[in-house]
């Protein structure tokens, strides 16, 4: 047997870690900002047709173009979009993955803004484009000075900005959007993974108005898909030409592309739980500060929030009551997903259990 360190691993890999959330088997598990509602019976069911209906071509090669769930997905996202405009993959990592093949690469930046998704330094790395970061305000949120500045210091092919923003749940506006793309000849990547959970509009208003706009969604969180692994784009046709010629042949599977058809035909029995979620969430960031903690202000189904002497122990702790949320972001702070009115319940009951101690001064 040999180890990694008898390989001829990438220079830029050596001691480098797989990227991944702690997968444990416990009562409550609100740490990925997972939707906690499956699909209902008859629309598992309908998706069982349809993967046994697939089967029946698995002797061959699905549609590499995928053309009928972009014609779906260009349907649901309106704003007079075609499937031209629409590039779906394997999850929006895979998307960011192909933006990043495409448009960045050595010699060139991608820039993001900090805290923000864990992922994209991977993304740069593994395509190997230099990974840039510029701090957000203090209170999380982006305008368009801050990025705009940052993009003329670093010159970047690439600027992400997420909305809502993860870990933080903060937004930006499209007017923000706006102007940054107004302002750079980047190609700006809006990131909403989180989209259906928020109460302002999407950067999609945008899209006629910025050829290099991009805007990312995934059907993992509001169409309680994650297992599918369906992430989608909106851009200009060119930008959607970019993807095909680095995406790897055949890469969204024939059942992949089955289940998710049936997803969007459901699309408002799916969503009917998007604001419910929210609702949730919103509720759980009023009983934080009935408490003492600090909460960031969020759009998403997530609640960042804090701030404690030892975030770590307070991680253990919850764990240790049955109890999964995800120790991300800044320092003092965790994560909790929206969960189901008693998981939220325990998750309560379990801080008020722990009486966590607090960094200074909390909100």
């Amino acid at each position: 047997m040999i180890t990694l360190e008898d390989l001829p691993l990438r220079a830029d890999l050596v001691g480098a870690e797989p990227y991944g959330a702690p997968q444990l088997v416990v009562p409550v598990v609100l740490n990925v900002n997972e939707n906690p509602y499956p699909p209902s019976e008859a629309v598992r069911r309908e998706m069982a047709d349809a993967v046994v209906n697939a089967a029946a071509g698995l002797n061959r090669y699905p549609d590499r173009e995928a053309l009928e769930l972009r014609r779906d997905l260009a349907s649901y996202l309106g704003h007079g979009l075609s499937h031209e405009s629409i590039w779906a993959a394997n999850g929006s990592n895979e998307i960011m993955s192909h933006l990043l093949t495409a448009f960045g690469g050595p010699g060139r930046r991608v820039l993001a803004f900090t805290p923000t998704y864990s992922m994209y330094p991977e993304y740069a790395r593994n395509t190997c484009t230099g990974y840039v970061t510029v701090p957000r305000n203090p209170d999380f949120t982006l305008d368009a000075d801050l990025i705009c500045g940052a993009a003329e210091e670093h010159d970047p092919t690439v600027v992400l900005i997420a909305t809502p923003n993860n870990p933080t749940g903060t937004i930006v506006g499209n007017d923000v959007i706006d102007e940054v793309c107004s302002r750079t000849d980047a190609i700006v990547v809006v990131d909403e993974a989180y989209q259906e959970f928020a109460r302002t509009p999407s950067a999609l208003e945008l899209m006629s108005k910025h050829p290099r706009l991009v805007v990312s969604r995934t059907m993992s969180k509001a169409f309680a898909l994650a297992g599918g692994r369906v992430g989608y784009l909106a851009a200009q046709p060119a930008v959607v030409d970019a993807c095909r010629i680095v995406r790897l042949p055949y890469h969204l599977s024939a059942q992949t592309q089955a289940v998710a058809r049936v997803a969007l035909r459901h699309k408002d029995e799916l969503l009917a739980r998007v604001h419910q979620l929210a609702a949730e969430s919103r509720t759980f960031e009023q009983w934080l500060r009935s408490r003492g903690y600090a909460v960031v202000q969020s759009e998403a189904n997530f609640t960042l929030f804090g701030r404690f002497e030892d975030r770590h122990d307070v991680w253990q702790q919850l764990l240790d009551r049955g109890v999964l949320i995800r120790e991300t972001g800044p320092d003092g702070f965790l994560r909790a997903s929206a969960g189901t009115p008693p998981e939220m319940a325990t998750l309560r009951d379990a801080l008020d259990d722990i009486s966590p101690t607090f960094q200074g001064e909390t909100a």
